[in-house]
């Protein structure tokens, strides 16, 4: 890779590391081994983007021919310059990210249709446990007409059950 194609990847990676919500997934992780396994993606991202920054964002010096000449001589350093500037180092063709891109796309919909549900359903839970965690205060003082206050579908049941003369036997 040339060096200024190096240089252009090390700006993508720079970019991408400002990209990358890393606190806003943090807050997502839930158990402790997968906050540390987090910990350790994050530093190694940041590890190989430095080296990015730092190694490969730097362009080469030039050669000092001159230099060269006056301790070797002319013929060799020419000749070692002729075949340097010969050198074609190709430039690199991405194929792949047009053929992935579309499917990637599809994914972060996917994903971001799975996430608003994820929230909606955690919400539900949240509310539930709630719920459950006040009718267990009350749960020893509740008569059978605040129970059934609460959930008239319970009611309905036991009121067709001794209507149809059901007795559970």
């Amino acid at each position: 890779m040339s060096g200024n194609g190096v240089k252009k990847v090390a700006d993508m990676a720079i970019k991408a590391g400002k990209a990358i919500d890393w606190d806003g997934m943090a807050k997502m992780l839930v158990s402790e081994e997968a906050r540390k396994e987090f910990a350790t993606l994050r530093r190694t991202f940041e590890d190989v983007n430095h080296q990015l920054q730092t190694k490969f964002s730097q362009e080469p010096q030039p050669i000092d021919w001159e230099y060269y000449r006056k301790g070797i001589g002319s013929k060799v350093v020419d000749m070692y310059k002729e075949a340097y500037e010969s050198i074609e180092i190709p430039k690199y063709v991405d194929t792949v990210t047009p053929e992935y891109k579309p499917k990637f796309d599809a994914l972060v919909v996917e994903l971001k249709e799975a996430e608003k549900a994820s929230l909606k359903e955690s919400e539900r839970i949240e509310k539930e446990i709630a719920e459950l965690r006040e009718m267990k205060k009350k749960i020893s003082t509740m008569t059978a007409d605040e129970y059934f206050e609460k959930h008239p579908e319970v009611k309905q049941k036991f009121d067709d059950e001794i209507r149809n003369d059901y007795w559970g036997y």
